[in-house]
C-alpha cells in the first residue's frame, strides 16, 4: 500500500514515516538553536539573596559568591534588610554573633541572654577567624568585587534604614529594587536565599 504526497507522487508508508520523522527532527533542531541563541553567552548564572547581617550569616553569601565566580559563574548578590549591613563599610566591621537562639553555640540560652554575652561570643568567633587565617568580611567583599561579583543594595531598605549610599563599599550597586532582583533570579541557573 502506498500514500499520496501533496504533489501526487506515491510514497511507501515507511518512507512517509521517515520523511515525517526527518521533518520533526529538523523542527526540533531549529527550536533548540533558538533556545541556545537566547542563552546569551552560555555563562552560568547564580543569584543570591542575603537577608541577615550577623557575623555568622555574612560569610555564607560571600563565600558562595566568590567561589561561584572562581568557577566562572556570573554572580549577583542582592542584600536586603539586615543583610545590607554586610555592604556597609563601617557596620560590616562590627557585625555581631548572638548565642541566644543559636542551637550550635556551646552556650545555653539562659547564659547567652546575660548582658555582654553577645560581645563575648563575637570576640570568640573573631579570634577563631583570625587564628585560622580566614578572610575577613572586607577581604571577601573586595575579592568578590575583583572577580566580577555584583553586590546589589536594596533601595527600599536603604530608604527604610536611612543609610547613606556613600557608606557602602566602592563597587556596590545601589538603587536596586525587588523587581530587578526577581528578574535576576528568574534568569539565574542557581538561586539561593541566605
Amino acid at each position: 500500500m502506498s500514500a499520496d504526497t501533496t504533489d501526487g507522487a506515491e510514497v511507501a508508508p515507511d518512507e512517509l514515516d521517515r520523511a515525517e520523522l526527518a521533518a520533526r527532527v529538523d523542527e526540533l533542531e531549529a527550536r533548540l538553536a533558538d533556545v541556545e541563541a537566547d542563552d546569551d553567552d552560555g555563562q552560568p548564572k547564580m543569584s543570591i539573596i542575603a537577608t541577615k547581617g550577623t557575623l555568622d550569616m555574612a560569610y555564607p553569601p560571600l563565600i558562595l559568591a566568590s567561589t561561584a565566580a572562581a568557577f566562572g559563574y556570573e554572580v549577583t548578590v542582592f542584600h536586603t534588610f539586615w543583610g545590607l549591613d554586610i555592604l556597609h563599610e563601617e557596620r560590616s566591621k562590627e557585625l555581631k554573633l548572638s548565642s541566644v537562639g543559636n542551637p550550635n553555640m556551646p552556650v545555653p540560652n539562659v547564659i547567652g541572654a546575660l548582658p555582654g554575652m553577645d560581645r563575648m561570643t563575637t570576640k570568640m568567633m573573631e579570634k577563631r577567624i583570625a587564628d585560622n587565617d580566614t578572610a575577613t568580611i572586607e577581604e571577601l567583599i573586595e575579592t568578590s568585587l575583583d572577580m566580577g561579583v555584583e553586590f546589589q543594595a536594596c533601595q527600599m531598605t536603604i530608604d527604610l534604614m536611612d543609610y547613606d549610599e556613600a557608606d557602602f563599599y566602592d563597587g556596590v550597586t545601589t538603587g536596586v529594587g525587588a523587581a530587578t532582583a526577581i528578574q535576576d533570579m528568574a534568569d539565574a541557573d542557581i538561586q539561593l536565599l541566605v
